[in-house]
């Protein structure tokens, strides 16, 4: 399929500004595939001209955005906006959208706020590896002042972090996120704290072993192939903080490797999958369009999180998955070289032995202890999440000044899981997210939301999924999210999609009943 211009018989004004609009959008992604190759490949002196080049396309595509003409043909096709079908208005709806919260807002604050991230991204991933707080201390107070300032161009009558909350929950009120994240922390610490005391203990198969990074990467490449990734579409690279970027022609996914621990890759990989799927998805023929993107932070996590959590740590899935495991990972895997061979034999555990439920369980411990929120499992990785949320808006909105973050930070990770991290590095820096943007961190727990009200949904209408992810057929469970997500674009709000989709409004009905079921089980309570 190829990318398609409107109608003939749509109204000129409507055409002008699909196109411009179409101008502004291939400026942007040409902006992600410079971000992508930062974070995966760009040599590391690079950063002050990589800056200057971002700004500089943030300033073009900013320029583009506010010049009259663009403004007159936005607002000449609103004014003929009955001739034009449902989806060709939700087209403009959203144009205007991003076109209000762009406006107003000076292009010398665009370009400073493009360098300012992109600059950051150097300096945080030097100031967790040296575990020191205050190197990034001021860029975050920097970042934060910018943010605010922008905000303030957009709604001044609104409080910044709401402004900033709904660049990636636009259609999802605070008030409803805070909600389902009362609820959440109201049954997920009583579960964890049953689990702790009660539940039974579960297999560790990989502990006190190492994994070369080449069998890792192997174990990924096949997982990828396994569950219909497009390679004429994408590819895997190594990253600090695993990501995708793209777009409906191009989703590259990362990870990155930790000889101790081979599922953490895979996981990853799988959930970068999900947002790749997603990505993939969306229709071709739209690119460049808001009916071609994403909707929103929270829809693509719930895609990345049903991969991950309703596909990849499912026991059906290890039913079908597990050989691969055993002829990557094991000791006597024949392809190796004999020096090879000879050094994983010293480092990496056997896994010959391992049974479907042995790998079940240990995909699906639960690690109250656990400092970094990667790396957390489906219980406490919420509670991971709200604490950062909270010291989110708290120093957004003035509350705490920036050196108080690391202290806070602790005292919330004691407080909610009973751990103390060793140092900023594994604490309040132990994410990319904090060198670009604020108020971006609900859409991870909406998304695990969704993903299990979608998972629902999909069980109704498509018969043994279980039977199907056994026998590695997964075309179904993809075709149902292409159907029901990825197609519409941005044609529906986010309440409105979840509606179309499942039958029923945002609720962490779902998420609860499958986490308390699974884990119940898992752990014999």
């Amino acid at each position: 399929m190829s990318i398609e211009e409107p109608p003939e018989d749509a109204p000129e004004p409507y055409r002008d500004l699909i196109e411009q609009t179409r101008r502004i959008s291939y400026i942007g992604d040409a902006s992600g595939v410079l971000g992508w190759d930062q974070q995966v490949t760009m040599p590391e002196g690079a950063t002050p001209a990589r800056a200057k080049q971002l700004s500089a396309l943030s300033a073009v595509s900013h320029d583009l955005l506010t010049d009259d003409e663009y403004e007159a043909a936005l607002t000449a096709t609103e004014d003929v906006v009955d001739d034009l079908d449902w989806r060709q208005q939700a087209n403009v709806r959203e144009i205007r959208r991003n076109y209000d919260r762009t406006a107003d807002v000076p292009g010398d604050l665009v370009q400073e706020l493009s360098e300012t991230t992109t600059e950051n991204q150097e300096i945080w991933q030097q100031a967790k590896a040296e575990d020191d707080f205050e190197l990034f201390a001021p860029r975050l107070e920097k970042l934060r002042d910018l943010s605010i300032e922008r905000a303030n161009h957009i709604s001044p009558d609104q409080s910044p972090y709401d402004v900033l909350y709904e660049d990636g929950l636009p259609y999802i009120s605070r008030e409803r996120t805070q909600e389902i994240f009362d609820r959440l922390k109201e049954e997920l610490v009583p579960l964890i704290e049953e689990i702790k005391e009660h539940g039974d203990d579960l297999a560790s198969p990989y502990e006190g072993q190492e994994y070369p990074e080449e069998d890792q990467r192997a174990l990924s490449e096949a997982a990828l192939d396994a569950i219909g990734y497009d390679r004429d579409h994408g590819r895997l690279d190594i990253s600090a903080h695993p990501f995708t970027s793209g777009n409906q022609f191009d989703a590259r996914v990362t990870t990155r490797y930790k000889p101790e621990n081979p599922m953490d890759a895979l996981t990853a990989t799988i959930h970068e999958y999900g947002h790749a799927s997603y990505m993939l998805g969306l229709p071709q023929e739209h690119y460049g369009t808001p009916l071609g993107e994403s909707l929103s932070s929270g829809v693509h996590e719930s895609q990345s999180r049903f991969w991950e959590n309703h596909v990849g740590r499912t026991k059906p899935f290890w039913d079908f998955f597990l050989s691969e495991v055993k002829e990557h990972l094991d000791e006597d895997h024949e392809s190796r070289s004999d020096s090879l061979a000879s050094q994983k034999s010293k480092t990496s555990g056997d896994v010959d032995d391992l049974t479907v439920q042995e790998a079940y369980e240990a995909v699906n411990r639960i690690y109250p202890n656990n400092r970094i929120r990667v790396e957390a499992d489906e219980l406490t990785y919420h509670l991971h999440i709200i604490l950062r949320c909270e010291i989110d808006s708290a120093f957004v909105a003035g509350e705490i000044e920036v050196d108080e973050i690391p202290e806070l930070w602790n005292e919330k990770m004691e407080e909610y899981l009973g751990v103390t991290p060793d140092g900023v590095g594994e604490g309040c820096l132990q994410d990319i997210h904090w060198s670009s943007r604020f108020a971006g961190f609900q859409g991870y727990t909406i998304g695990s939301v969704l993903a299990a009200q979608l998972d629902a949904a999909m069980r109704d209408d498509i018969s043994d999924v279980d039977g199907k992810i056994r026998n590695g057929n997964f075309d179904p469970m993809r075709e149902w999210m292409n159907e029901n997500v990825h197609s519409h674009g941005r044609a529906y709000k986010s309440e409105d999609l979840i509606e179309e989709a499942t039958g029923e409004p945002l609720t962490a009905d779902y998420f609860l009943d499958y986490v308390e079921e699974k884990f119940t089980d898992l752990y014999g309570l």
